[in-house]
């Protein structure tokens, strides 16, 4: 709620020193509460050209924009000071009402001639005003995107349909209290490469120890939350985005294959070196977005696909999709009317044949929510839908992903989150779970030795954590890679809660979802 009166001020009170620096441009004040409008006319009282309206309309350059014109603003109010230009940048929802309400009055661009324009071009002060600007803005932008809010697009399926593939949202960074920046050294507004290559946009060298300030909630059950992928602290130069890890080359390939470099995976039906190895830090690798269904100290079991907590089992998100068996009626179902029921294209590539009943009808396995499975039940082409559970792993692909340990993605567990300052006797048996906690989270040293657990070079049978521990999974139960997969994540991790959806876009049909503009990101 903190959170939502915040962006109410900023943006009422935005919108407020609008209506009255129009006012004073001789503009009508309504114009100022006219969304997009608002921005055109505003470029046009700075006297900017028009790509700079366009510009506007682009996420996250928008937000650089944004702020230079606020910049702009000060300087048609001959407001030239270094501090007032960086109040203007930093509170616009402050500076903007103070300069509409001030005595200072609007000085309109001049439209200079092509001869002035050139003659500008080469005065020095004006490009020094330029680059002033534009340091100010990024300035207040790298702040902004790092303690308050950034945008983030969903790039795979995972949370479907909570969540769905091309919706770009708002993170909030006070819902959990915004990180500080732990590599500082790194160019700004880009992650881990520069856009559009695979060249590390940071230096990994000074590193600041994780602190977190004070928010105004924690993580609860059912929130959306993105986070930095606890696997992803070692990745593979041919596989930067996370969809092939270093974990993953290792257990395939064996550890000595992927060092030497003569690990390849089949990608495509086509072996693909695996390439260098990189070490990225915690706030450099890559974004992930989970819905949190265990807190620390709680005891995690899934059965049948329902989550259990201590014992309990909690409710499901409404928007949950699983694998279902669909026996036909009859032996075809056209692409169409998958479509029409609401199916994706990535879903229908995931349809598994499950052979034909004694009827001879065929049986699919297919990814639904219960909207699509609705939909399906009443085209005519369904007999009837069930549960469909996949069989258990027993060769390390889920957590803890040690051969002999049997779990199922439907049937797991039960296993214990680490919760800050808990102790845990440690056993050989439950060790196979913790050892990455102890070891890569807390960086400790451990060894086993004649049946004895050595951690730091001391015989011990506890441990203590030193953090808090999470427990994430995707709303698109069969086809999300998640804390099933890869474990806990730990609190360093978490970068902020996801809000609103902003908008979004449908690739499968090229259209704008206008649904799903400006909803609730964590619905569950």
């Amino acid at each position: 709620m903190v959170y939502e009166i915040l962006l109410m001020i900023y943006v009422l009170g935005t919108i407020a020193g609008l209506w009255f620096v129009f006012k004073k441009a001789g503009v009508a004040p309504w114009k100022a509460v006219v969304p997009v409008y608002n921005m055109f006319v505003w470029v046009q009282v700075c006297g900017k050209p028009w790509p700079w309206y366009i510009f506007l309309l682009i996420p996250g350059i928008n937000i650089f924009m944004f702020l230079l014109l606020v910049d702009e603003t000060a300087k048609v109010f001959q407001r030239n000071s270094f501090l007032e230009q960086t109040a203007a940048v930093l509170v616009p929802f402050i500076y903007l009402p103070i300069v509409g309400l001030g005595k200072w009055q609007y000085c309109k661009p001049k439209k200079l001639t092509k001869a002035e324009k050139k003659e500008a071009e080469k005065n020095a002060s004006q490009l020094r005003e330029w680059a002033e600007a534009i340091v100010f803005a990024l300035i207040a932008a790298v702040i902004i995107r790092g303690f308050v809010f950034e945008l983030y697009s969903i790039p795979s399926s995972s949370m479907e349909r909570s969540l769905r593939v091309g919706d770009h949202l708002m993170v909030s960074k006070l819902s959990y209290g915004p990180r500080v920046i732990m590599t500082p050294l790194a160019l700004p507004l880009m992650h881990n490469t520069i856009v559009g290559t695979k060249i590390q946009s940071y230096l990994d060298w000074p590193q600041l120890p994780y602190y977190r300030f004070p928010g105004y909630s924690h993580v609860k059950r059912y929130d959306a939350v993105v986070f930095n992928f606890p696997a992803g602290d070692t990745v593979l130069t041919n596989f930067l985005d996370g969809k092939y890890t270093y974990y993953e080359a290792i257990r395939e390939c064996g550890r000595d294959s992927v060092l030497t470099g003569l690990a390849v995976a089949n990608v495509h039906g086509r072996p693909l070196p695996v390439g260098n190895i990189l070490v990225r830090p915690i706030d450099k690798r890559e974004n992930y977005i989970k819905r949190c269904m265990g807190l620390p100290g709680e005891t995690l079991e899934i059965k049948n696909s329902v989550v259990y907590i201590n014992g309990e089992a909690v409710e499901s998100p409404e928007n949950i999709q699983l694998y279902r068996k669909v026996t036909l009626a009859g032996n075809y179902i056209s692409e169409e009317v998958l479509d029409e029921c609401g199916m994706t294209q990535e879903d229908m590539a995931g349809i598994l044949d499950c052979g034909y009943d004694a009827e001879g009808n065929l049986c699919l396995a297919m990814s639904l929510s219960e909207e699509v499975a609705a939909g399906l039940r009443v085209s005519g082409y369904v007999k009837s839908i069930d549960p469909y559970y996949f069989p258990a792993d027993s060769v390390g692909d889920l957590y803890p992903n040690v051969p002999g340990i049997v779990n199922a993605v439907d049937n797991y567990g039960p296993v214990y989150i680490p919760a800050k300052g808990a102790t845990m006797k440690l056993t050989l048996e439950n060790l196979p779970w913790y050892r990455r906690v102890i070891t890569a989270y807390e960086h400790n040293t451990l060894e086993v030795k004649n049946g004895q657990i050595y951690i730091n070079g001391k015989a011990t049978d506890s441990y203590t954590f030193q953090q808090d521990y999470y427990w994430m999974m995707g709303d698109n139960r069969h086809n999300s890679q998640d804390s099933r997969f890869w474990g806990f994540v730990p609190e360093d991790h978490i970068v902020g809660q996801a809000k609103w959806v902003l908008f979004s876009w449908d690739s499968d049909h090229g259209r704008l979802r206008w649904d799903r503009f400006f909803i609730n990101a964590n619905n569950h």
